[in-house]
C-alpha cells in the first residue's frame, strides 16, 4: 500500500511523541524498582541480610577453593570447596577444644570486670554536675538517665551487653548463623546456578551486563573480606600483646574483642577500645591514659600503613561515606546492618564504578574546589 505525504507527515509527529513516551515509562520502571527495593529492604531487611551473609560466606569459600584449585589442579572444583570446609571447620573445632576453655573463662571474668567497673564509673559520674548532665543525655540502654520504664540499671550491663552479650540470645545467634552457614555452603558449591537465576529476572538484553557487575561485586567482596580479616588479626594481635605489655588483665578477651570489632570500619576501633579503657581505669588514670594511647597508635597504623596496603586491591571506599552507608544501614537492619554497611557499600561502588565511564579528567574537580593546584599537580606528574 503506497504511502502517502500525509502519513510521513502524521509519522514525523507521532515518533517523537512515541520517544518521549517511552523516556516517561522507563523513568516509571526505575522509580518503581527502587520503591520495591527500598520496600523490600524495609519489610525484610533481617531476611536480606541473612541472604547477604550467607553470599559473604560463600565468596569466602569460593575463593579459597580456586585457590586451591591454582595449585592442585586435578580436584574438582565441589571437591575444592568441601575440602576447603572440612580445614575450616577442623580448625574452629581444634581451636575451641584447645583455646576454648581459656578463652570463655576470660570473656566471662571480661564480662563480670566491664560491669563492676562501668557501675563504679555511673557512680562517680553521679558525684559531679557535669557527669550528672552527661547520664542525663544518655539513653537508658546504656545506663544513662534517659526516660525509660525500665530500671535505670548499671552502665556496666549496656556495654557489656553490647560488647559482649551474647549469652543472653545465644541459641538465636546460633541459628542464625548456622543457616547462614549452611546457605553458604550450598551457594559456593554451585554459584552459577544462582547467579544464572538471577539472570532469569533480568532483560535478555541486558544479561551479560548484568553477569558482569556480579561478577565484579563478587571478585570486590573476595578481595575486601581477605584483606579485612588479615586486617582483622593483625589489629587483635597488636591490641592483646600491647595490653599484656601495659598490665592490663584479660589481655586475650581484650585483644578478640579488638580484632573482631575491626571488621565494623572506624565504629569498630572506638567500639574495641572500650571495654580496654575501662578495664584500664580499674588499675588507674595513668594505665587508662597508657590504653588510650596504644588504641590510637594500632589505629593509626592500621589506617595509614596496614589498611592501604592489604586493601589496595578491592575498591576504595572514602571515610564520609563508610561512616554514613554504617549509620543507613544501622538503622534500618539495626546491628546486622552495622556488621554488614562496608561490604555492601563496596559491592555497591565496585558495581557502580563498573557501570558508569570514568571521568575524562579526574583532577578537574580537585583543582576546582582547591584540593590541588596546576604547579601541584605538575610536580606530582
Amino acid at each position: 500500500m503506497p504511502i502517502s505525504f500525509s502519513d510521513q507527515a502524521e509519522r514525523s509527529e507521532t515518533e517523537p511523541r512515541a520517544r518521549e513516551l517511552s523516556k516517561i515509562a522507563g523513568l516509571l520502571r526505575i522509580t518503581l524498582t527502587l520503591t520495591l527495593g527500598l520496600l523490600a529492604i524495609w519489610l525484610i531487611g533481617d531476611v536480606l541480610a541473612v541472604i547477604f551473609a550467607s553470599a559473604l560466606v560463600a565468596i569466602v569459600l569460593h575463593g579459597l577453593a580456586r585457590m586451591l584449585r591454582r595449585h592442585v589442579s586435578v580436584i574438582p572444583y565441589q571437591g575444592a570447596v568441601a575440602l576447603v570446609t572440612v580445614v575450616i571447620l577442623v580448625a574452629l573445632f581444634s581451636l575451641g577444644w584447645y583455646s576454648g576453655p581459656a578463652i570463655s573463662d576470660q570473656f566471662i571474668r571480661l564480662k563480670q570486670a566491664l560491669i563492676t567497673q562501668s557501675g563504679e564509673l555511673r557512680t562517680h559520674l553521679s558525684g559531679s554536675t557535669l557527669g550528672q548532665m552527661v547520664l542525663d543525655h544518655l539513653p537508658s540502654s546504656l545506663g544513662g538517665n534517659a526516660a525509660s520504664n525500665a530500671s535505670l540499671g548499671s552502665l556496666g550491663s549496656g556495654l557489656a551487653g553490647s560488647v559482649t552479650g551474647l549469652l543472653s540470645s545465644v541459641f538465636g545467634i546460633l541459628g542464625t548463623l548456622l543457616v547462614v552457614l549452611i546457605a553458604g555452603l550450598y551457594f559456593a558449591l554451585s554459584p552459577a546456578v544462582y547467579i544464572d537465576g538471577v539472570l532469569r529476572l533480568v532483560p535478555t538484553q541486558h544479561r551479560p551486563a548484568a553477569r558482569e557487575l556480579m561478577l565484579t561485586a563478587g571478585s570486590t567482596l573476595w578481595a575486601w573480606t581477605a584483606g579485612q580479616a588479615l586486617d582483622m588479626l593483625v589489629v587483635g594481635m597488636l591490641s592483646g600483646i600491647g595490653l599484656s605489655l601495659i598490665g592490663i588483665p584479660l589481655a586475650l578477651a581484650l585483644g578478640v574483642v579488638a580484632g573482631l570489632c575491626n571488621f565494623i570500619p572506624y565504629i569498630g576501633a572506638i567500639l574495641g577500645a572500650v571495654p580496654a579503657v575501662l578495664l584500664g581505669l580499674s588499675l588507674g588514670t595513668h594505665e587508662a591514659l597508657f590504653v588510650g594511647i596504644l588504641y590510637c597508635v594500632i589505629q593509626f597504623f592500621e589506617g595509614n600503613v596496614l589498611a592501604p596496603l592489604i586493601q589496595r586491591r578491592a575498591v576504595h571506599m572514602p571515610p564520609a561515606l563508610a561512616i554514613l552507608s554504617q549509620t543507613v544501614f544501622g538503622s534500618i537492619l539495626g546491628a546486622p546492618g552495622l556488621i554488614l554497611a562496608s561490604p555492601i557499600t563496596a559491592a555497591l561502588l565496585a558495581m557502580g564504578d563498573k557501570a558508569t565511564a570514568p571521568l575524562e579528567d579526574e583532577n578537574q574537580t580537585r583543582r576546582a574546589v582547591g584540593e590541588v593546584t596546576e604547579e601541584e599537580e605538575k610536580q606530582q606528574e
